[in-house]
């Protein structure tokens, strides 16, 4: 079971640039709408079963669940806002590949708080920053827009590491419908917050425009997120880190069938990098004290 999951978690972040890109290219949606309505509809399909059939689930919750609930939550509201931001500036490959640096920036995180790390992690560290300067190097030869996605893709990558450490201390008491429904809600009002701030419309779209929403809400988020939220609550965070890096390679293919995006040759030397120094990151921190995607930021 555990592998089906995993399997349909993996294909639905892999489509998630693709689909996001190819939305705000050929519709008049917004970055800010494609993070409301895909948190939204997916707060309401996994939160709104949960108050049904276990209302305890929420009714029993503590201060402790629902701090690192809300810092997932906003966390996760700020990536989603950076990493569409930066697809309609960047390639697909690049910007997702930049995204998936979450693990090394936990790591970095943790050194910052005290843990130390084999030098297993600190080389894949090494390996994988190499290959952002790959990437932001042959986008800035390609053009200043692209280095703009780039930067926008890292700091994404940032909160996703943030999202990824809350996400794992709440769901240490929280099942999966209930977790998600209260992050996603809270990412929700986030971006509707920011959407009414800046004046973007969440409404007004046409068909095409709606139907992009929609397989974005189901393949990247019920699909991925869900999924990897709900794995993270049965599999061991070094699995579930390790299937995340699948996504690079994924939604780097996909881009190149379905939207001819064909990145700079330099940009795959670029990726080759980051997943070899996050496979490097994530092998070595078996051996450290603090397992990678478990160190409490409490």
């Amino acid at each position: 079971m555990n592998a089906l999951v995993a399997t349909l978690g993996i294909l639905g972040v892999s489509a998630s640039g693709p689909l996001i890109s190819g939305t705000l290219a050929g519709t008049t949606v917004g970055a800010l709408a494609i993070a409301f309505w895909r948190n939204a509809i997916a707060a309401v399909v996994m939160g709104g079963p949960e108050v049904v059939r276990r209302p305890q689930s929420f009714a029993q919750l503590g201060r402790r669940a629902l701090g690192y609930s809300a810092l997932a939550g906003f966390s996760l509201a700020l990536h989603f806002v950076c990493f569409i931001y930066s697809l309609s500036l960047t390639s697909v490959a690049a910007s997702t590949a930049l995204v998936c640096l979450q693990s090394g920036w936990i790591a970095i995180i943790q050194l910052f708080r005290g843990a130390r790390h084999s030098w297993h992690v600190l080389v894949g560290l090494g390996i994988s920053f190499l290959g952002v300067v790959a990437i932001t190097g042959f986008d800035l030869g390609t053009s200043p827009h692209a280095l703009w996605g780039d930067i926008l893709a890292i700091l994404g990558g940032v909160l996703a590491g943030v999202y990824t450490l809350a996400g794992s201390k709440a769901r240490e008491s929280m099942t999966t419908g209930a977790y998600t429904g209260i992050c996603y809600g809270i990412c929700a009002a986030a971006v509707l917050v920011m959407a009414v701030a800046s004046g973007q419309p969440l409404l007004g779209f046409s068909f095409n425009g709606w139907l992009g929403i929609v397989a974005i809400t189901v393949a990247a988020q019920l699909l991925g997120h869900t999924s990897l939220n709900h794995l993270v609550g049965h599999l061991s965070a070094l699995v579930v880190s390790t299937l995340v890096l699948l996504e690079i390679p994924g939604a780097a293919i996909l881009a190149v069938v379905f939207l001819d995006q064909v990145p700079p040759a330099g940009t795959y030397l670029g990726l080759a990098l980051i997943l070899v120094g996050l496979v490097v990151v994530i092998v070595g921190q078996r051996g450290d004290r603090t397992p990678l995607l478990e160190a409490q930021i409490d």
